[in-house]
C-alpha cells in the first residue's frame, strides 16, 4: 500500500499541469491520425465469415424480425459497404479468392469441392494468413475450410497455425436431405487429427466462438490473424437452446441471432483484452441465400437471385469494418469492392509484402477510411461462374451480362419450410444485358440499347479478362491461369 502523505500545492498544481498535457496529446482525433499517416503497429486482424448469408440477413442492411444488436453496433462503430461483392456466388470459389486475393478461376478453384475432391488450394499460392506469418503473426481458423480435404490442402498447409473446424460443407454428411447416402461421417478436425464426427450440429456455432475467444485469450500479446469461418447458416440449420425459438423468423432467424450473439463474444474478448483499438475486425458472408430452401434460406433484400447465380443476389453480400481509433465511425461507403480486395488490403495496413505471383485484388484502404473523393480501385470487376464462365462485368455502377444458363426459382414455387429444398428451373440468358445498378440495383430494366459507349468500353474489359483468364462460354483458355494441385497418393 502506497502511503497517503500530504503533498505540497506546487507540485500538485505541477502534475495537474502535466496530466493535462498528457491527456491533450494523447486525445488526437481520428481525422488526426488519418492526416499523420498513423496506424498503429502490426494490427491485428479478424475476419468473420458466414455461409449463404443474405445481404438482408443483418439489422442495418434491412432484416425483417431478425434482431441483430452486436452487427449494427459492428455499423455505428465503424465503416458498411453496401456495394461488397464475392467474386463467385459458390463456397469453395468464394473462400478461395477471399483467402488469395485472386479470383478463383485464375487457381482451378471451381464450385464446392467434396469429400470426393481429389485436389485443392494450391500450397504454392500465397493465403492472406503466409502473408503474415513473416511479420510473427500467430494464424489461426476456426470453421468451415472447404479448399480441400486431403492433407496436403488443409488450412495448417496453408499457412494456419491451428485449426478447428469443418473441412467442407456441414450438409456433407450421411443425413442430407436429397443424397443422405452420398457422404461418408461429417469430420471435425483439431489441425490435421480428426477428432469427431459429427451426428448433431447444434452446438457448432457455440463451439467456434468458444475456439475464437480462445485464440484471441491466448494470443492477444502478439499480432494475430484470426479467421472465424462459421458454418451457419448453411443448411441444415442448426442452433443451439441459447436462441432456439427467440427470433419473429423461425429457425433461420434463431441461427441469424446466434451468429450475431458470436460477432458480441468476438467484439468482447477484443475489448477484455484491450484490443479493439489494435484489430481491424471484417465481416461478411461468403456469396448470397440458397433461395430453394425457403424458410431456412436468407434474404437478398432489393436484389436479383441468390447463391449460385451472378445476379446481384448472388454475389451481394452485407459487409462491415471496423477498427476504432483508424476506421470512422457510423460511415456508409457505396463504392464498390470484392474480397479479392481485402489481401493486399490486409498486406498494406500491416506492411506485409504482397505475393509474388500475380494477384486481382487492390487495395481498398482509402475506402474503408472514408476518405475524400476515395473511388474503387479496380475499372472493372469480373464474375465468373460453373467452370470459368465469365457471366458478367461491373465497371462502375455498370453491370454488363453475357448469354449464359443459369437457375431460377419458378413463378408458382411456394416456399418449403421442412428444410427440404425445391427445385429449380435452367433458363437461359440469350442476349447481352446492361444494368445501371445506382439507378436499378434490382436489375429489372435492361438498357443496353440506351449506352452503345459503355457497351463497347465493357466488351472491352471483358476481351482483356478472357484473355488473361479464359472464358468457357467462347472456348477461350486464358493465358495467365494457374492449375489447382492434385494429390496423388505415395505407392
Amino acid at each position: 500500500m502506497i502511503p497517503n502523505f500530504p503533498m505540497p500545492f506546487n507540485s500538485v498544481h505541477y502534475l495537474f499541469i502535466l496530466a493535462i498535457i498528457a491527456s491533450v496529446a494523447g486525445c488526437s482525433t481520428y481525422s488526426e491520425k488519418k492526416e499523420a499517416g498513423e496506424k498503429p503497429n502490426q494490427p491485428n486482424i479478424v475476419i468473420i465469415f458466414t455461409d449463404d448469408q443474405g445481404y438482408g440477413d443483418v439489422g442495418v442492411f434491412g432484416a425483417e424480425n431478425i434482431s441483430t444488436p452486436n452487427l449494427d453496433k459492428m455499423a455505428a462503430d465503424g465503416v458498411q459497404f453496401t456495394n461488397f461483392h464475392v467474386a463467385n456466388a459458390v463456397c469453395s470459389a468464394s473462400r478461395a479468392s477471399l483467402l488469395t486475393g485472386c479470383y478463383s478461376n485464375r487457381l482451378g478453384i471451381f464450385g464446392a469441392l467434396s469429400d470426393k475432391s481429389k485436389h485443392g488450394l494450391s500450397p504454392d499460392e500465397t493465403t492472406i494468413a503466409e502473408v503474415l506469418k513473416p511479420k510473427g503473426y500467430a494464424t489461426g481458423i476456426v470453421g468451415k475450410w472447404h479448399l480441400g480435404h486431403l492433407e496436403p490442402f488443409l488450412p495448417t498447409q496453408q499457412g494456419f497455425d491451428e485449426f478447428f473446424g469443418l473441412p467442407y460443407s456441414n450438409d456433407m454428411w450421411p443425413y442430407h436431405p436429397e443424397n443422405p447416402d452420398a457422404y461418408p461421417p461429417l469430420p471435425l478436425y483439431q489441425n490435421e487429427t480428426i477428432i469427431d464426427t459429427l451426428t448433431d450440429q447444434s452446438l457448432l456455432t457455440t463451439w467456434y466462438t468458444e475456439k475464437a475467444v480462445d485464440f484471441i485469450d491466448r494470443n492477444h500479446e502478439k499480432p494475430f490473424f484470426l479467421y472465424l469461418a462459421h458454418s451457419m447458416p448453411h443448411v441444415p440449420l442448426f442452433v443451439s437452446d441459447k436462441f432456439k425459438g427467440k427470433s419473429k423468423a423461425g429457425l433461420y432467424g434463431d441461427v441469424i441471432m446466434e451468429i450475431d450473439w458470436s460477432v458480441g463474444q468476438v467484439m468482447q474478448a477484443l475489448r477484455k483484452n484491450g484490443l479493439e483499438e489494435n484489430t481491424l475486425v471484417i465481416f461478411t458472408s461468403d456469396n448470397g441465400p440458397w433461395l430453394s430452401y425457403g424458410t431456412h434460406s436468407g434474404s437478398t433484400g432489393i436484389f436479383k437471385e441468390g447463391k449460385g447465380t451472378s445476379w446481384e443476389g448472388g454475389i451481394r453480400v452485407p459487409a462491415i469494418m471496423q477498427w476504432k481509433g483508424n476506421v470512422p465511425k457510423g460511415k456508409i461507403q457505396d463504392k464498390m469492392a470484392m474480397t479479392i480486395d481485402l489481401l493486399p488490403t490486409i498486406a498494406h495496413i500491416t506492411n506485409a509484402p504482397l505475393p509474388q505471383k500475380l494477384i486481382d485484388g487492390k487495395n481498398i484502404w482509402p475506402l474503408i477510411q472514408m476518405e475524400k473523393d476515395a473511388k474503387s480501385p479496380q475499372e472493372a470487376y469480373f464474375i465468373y461462374y460453373n467452370k470459368n464462365e465469365l457471366q458478367a462485368v461491373i465497371s462502375g455502377k455498370w453491370k454488363l451480362y453475357f448469354p449464359h444458363r443459369y437457375r431460377t426459382l419458378p413463378e408458382n414455387f411456394v416456399k418449403p419450410s421442412n428444410g427440404i429444398p425445391g427445385k429449380y428451373e435452367m433458363t437461359d440468358l440469350k442476349e447481352m444485358e446492361l444494368y445501371d445498378l445506382e439507378k436499378d440495383p434490382s436489375e429489372t430494366k435492361n438498357v443496353i440499347e440506351e449506352y452503345p459507349e459503355v457497351l463497347n468500353k465493357m466488351r472491352a474489359m471483358a476481351d482483356n479478362a478472357r484473355n488473361d483468364m479464359g472464358d468457357a462460354l467462347q472456348g477461350i483458355e486464358g493465358k495467365n491461369v494457374r492449375l489447382p494441385m492434385k494429390f496423388v497418393p505415395a505407392e
